[in-house]
């Protein structure tokens, strides 16, 4: 298992924790032993469920239970999960959120379904590396989410979950075919400017679903059969309104500097002050 590092250090490279292994006899015999809790390695056992998919159970569950019971068992968890005593933790809907975490992964004892990733291809003409990456998610502490492109759309996908956002679930789609001149440092602070500009260029977005559903429209009512020649004013207008939609878009890419200034919003607060500069877009 990879783990997140420790909240809020995103930078630090992932946690590597054994869960199960298989050792191999003689006769093409294995064994699987599962590695979960602190007494050694036990009897487990694994199944290909399907492909890109297998299952791990463990047949000695009591070799993970601890003397102390389970609030030794959620102390340790804690100490290994998030670096840190519930002691730390002052914020009491955070102390919630990991109590439920604890109970929730801790009723499965090792027995996992696994399911390969394939990670998202990549092209010259992204904004930056598509894949795998690491954030600090507030109460929740730590998560993994993957960034894909799609055409004009971005996506993030949850990897690992939380009960707002579950793993495998979409958590941030971006629209790339509308960037933002972001003003400039004053007003970056205002979040009513902030939200001025973004709610314009929502509008625009709206304008143009419209025109193109109108123009649609349009067409399927203009439409002629095959025998007759098509109006060559109304194929002229479609390809000019396709151009100059083709242009606008294409002007309002090119308006995006290489790099804008950025700062936080006045009320939006960083824990550590370790956030960037400057941004893409």
């Amino acid at each position: 298992m990879y783990l997140p590092p420790h909240d809020p250090h995103v930078d630090d490279p992932m946690r590597f924790k054994p869960l199960f292994r298989i050792h191999l006899m003689e006769r093409k015999c294995a064994t699987v032993e599962c590695m979960y809790g602190h007494k050694g390695p036990h009897n487990g056992h694994i199944q290909i469920v399907k492909k890109d998919e297998f299952s791990t159970k463990c047949n000695q569950t009591d070799h993970h239970r601890m003397s102390g019971g389970r609030q030794e068992e959620f102390r340790t968890w804690l100490r290994e999960e998030w670096g840190r005593t519930l002691e730390d933790i002052f914020q009491e809907h955070m102390q919630e959120l990991i109590l439920m975490k604890f109970i929730y992964t801790s009723q499965y004892d090792n027995c996992l379904t696994y399911r390969r990733i394939y990670l998202p291809p990549s092209s010259p003409d992204d904004l930056i590396q598509p894949g795998l990456f690491k954030g600090t998610y507030g109460s929740h502490g730590l998560e993994i989410v993957m960034l894909s492109f799609h055409g004009k759309k971005a996506k993030g996908t949850k990897i690992t979950g939380d009960p707002n956002i579950p793993a495998g679930q979409q958590t941030v789609e971006i629209d790339l075919a509308h960037p933002l001149q972001l003003p400039d440092i004053e007003n970056l602070r205002d979040f009513s400017e902030l939200s001025r500009i973004v709610l314009e260029v929502q509008e625009q977005v709206r304008r143009e679903e419209q025109e193109r559903e109108q123009q649609q429209e349009e067409e399927e009512h203009c439409q002629q059969p095959a025998s007759q020649p098509a109006s060559p004013l109304g194929g002229g207008e479609g390809a000019e309104g396709e151009e100059t939609a083709a242009g606008a878009e294409g002007t309002t890419q090119d308006k995006a500097p290489a790099s804008q200034p950025f700062v936080l919003p006045m009320g939006v607060i960083s824990r550590n002050e370790d956030y960037p500069r400057t941004c893409r877009i």
